[in-house]
C-alpha cells in the first residue's frame, strides 16, 4: 500500500537521480534526521519524524548536488502537505467532539454491573423461618464480585463499548502512521543491493516498535496529559481523525506528518478552553527549527561521508 511514498523518500525529484541511489547520501540522511527525532524525544517534544527526513535529505542534497537541488518539489511534494495537516486536522476533531464527549459521559452514568441477588431464608431467634427478598443491584463489577454473584448474560457493556472503540481507534491511528512513516524510512535502506523494498518495510516496522517500547514515554506523556485534558470522547475525536487524514494521505502518496495530525486533532478536540497554550506554543516551536535542524545534521553527516 505504501509504495508511493517508498519512492518518494529515496530523495526522487529533489535530487539527480544518480545521487538516490547512493549510499552514503541515504546514510546521511538517515543519521540527520535519526539525530534530529532522538534529541526532541529526549525533550519530550513531539515533532515530525517527515520533516526530520526532509530536512536530512534536503541538507546533505545541497551538499551533494548544489544549485541542482529542485526547490520547488520541496515546496509542493513535501512541505505544503505538512504545513496544511494540523490546520485540516482541526475542524473534523472539534466536529466530532462533543458526539464522542456525549458517549463517554452517558457510558459512564451507566453502571458496569447489573446483578440479581438471590432471596435466602433466614432462621429468626423464636424459631420462625422468614424469607428474605433478593435484590438487584446495578453498580460496579467489584460491587457485584463483592455479593458472590456475576453480571447478567447479554446485558450491553456501555463502558466496555467505549474502552473498545478507544483501542480500535487508536489501533487505526497506529495503522495509518505506519503506512505513512514506515515507507519513508525503508526508502534509506533501498540503496544497499541486498534489501528489496519488502524486507527494508519489516526491518524499519520492528525498529519502530523497539523504539516506541524504549523511549517514547517522554512523547506520549506531553500528547496525552500536557496539550489538553484528554478524557475518552476527546481521545477518540481525536485518534479517529488522525487515522482518516493520515490513511487517507498515505493511499495517496502525501508525506503527511503523523505528528502534526494528531497534535492538530488534539488542539481541536480539546477545545479553545481546554488547551494548554503554552506547551502547544513550544510543540510548534519545535516544529519550525525541525526542517533547519535536519538539514544542518544532514549536510554535517554527508561531509562526514564524503
Amino acid at each position: 500500500m505504501a509504495g508511493t511514498l517508498l519512492h518518494a523518500f529515496t530523495g526522487a525529484g529533489l535530487v539527480p537521480g544518480p545521487v538516490t541511489t547512493q549510499a552514503n547520501f541515504a546514510l546521511a540522511m538517515a543519521g540527520g534526521a535519526g539525530l534530529t527525532v532522538a534529541m526532541a524525544s529526549w525533550r519530550g517534544l513531539p515533532i515530525s519524524t517527515t520533516h526530520a527526513l526532509i530536512g536530512a535529505m534536503t541538507g546533505a542534497g545541497l551538499v551533494v548536488a548544489g544549485s541542482s537541488l529542485h526547490f520547488a518539489t520541496l515546496g509542493t511534494s513535501f512541505l505544503l502537505p505538512l504545513l496544511a495537516s494540523p490546520i485540516l486536522a482541526m475542524l473534523p476533531a472539534w466536529l466530532l467532539r462533543p458526539v464522542f464527549r456525549g458517549l463517554a459521559e452517558r457510558a459512564a452514568r451507566m453502571p458496569e454491573c447489573v446483578c440479581r441477588i438471590p432471596g435466602a431464608m433466614v432462621q429468626t431467634p423464636d424459631g420462625q423461618t422468614l424469607h428474605m427478598a433478593g435484590e438487584t443491584v446495578s453498580d460496579s463489577h467489584v460491587a457485584c464480585a463483592r455479593h458472590g454473584v456475576r453480571n447478567r448474560w447479554l446485558r450491553p457493556d456501555a463502558r466496555g463499548a467505549v474502552n473498545s472503540l478507544l483501542f480500535l481507534s487508536g489501533g487505526a491511528a497506529s495503522f495509518a502512521r505506519g503506512l505513512n512513516d514506515t515507507p519513508k524510512i525503508a526508502a534509506l535502506l533501498l540503496p544497499l543491493a541486498s534489501l528489496d523494498a519488502s524486507t527494508s518495510t519489516g526491518l524499519v516496522g520492528v525498529a519502530m516498535m523497539v523504539g516506541g517500547l524504549v523511549g517514547a514515554h517522554r512523547v506520549a506523556r506531553t500528547m496525552s496529559h500536557r496539550i489538553t485534558r484528554l478524557d475518552p470522547g476527546n481521545a477518540l475525536s481525536a485518534s479517529l481523525t488522525t487515522a482518516l487524514l493520515v490513511g487517507t494521505a498515505s493511499f495517496n502518496g502525501l508525506p503527511v506528518s503523523t505528528t502534526h495530525v494528531s497534535v492538530g486533532a488534539l488542539a481541536g478536540a480539546g477545545g479553545r478552553q481546554g488547551v494548554d497554550g503554552r506547551v502547544l506554543g513550544r510543540v510548534i516551536v519545535s516544529w519550525v527549527v525541525t526542517l533547519p535542524v535536519g538539514a544542518l545534521l544532514g549536510a554535517m553527516c554527508m561531509l562526514g561521508l564524503r
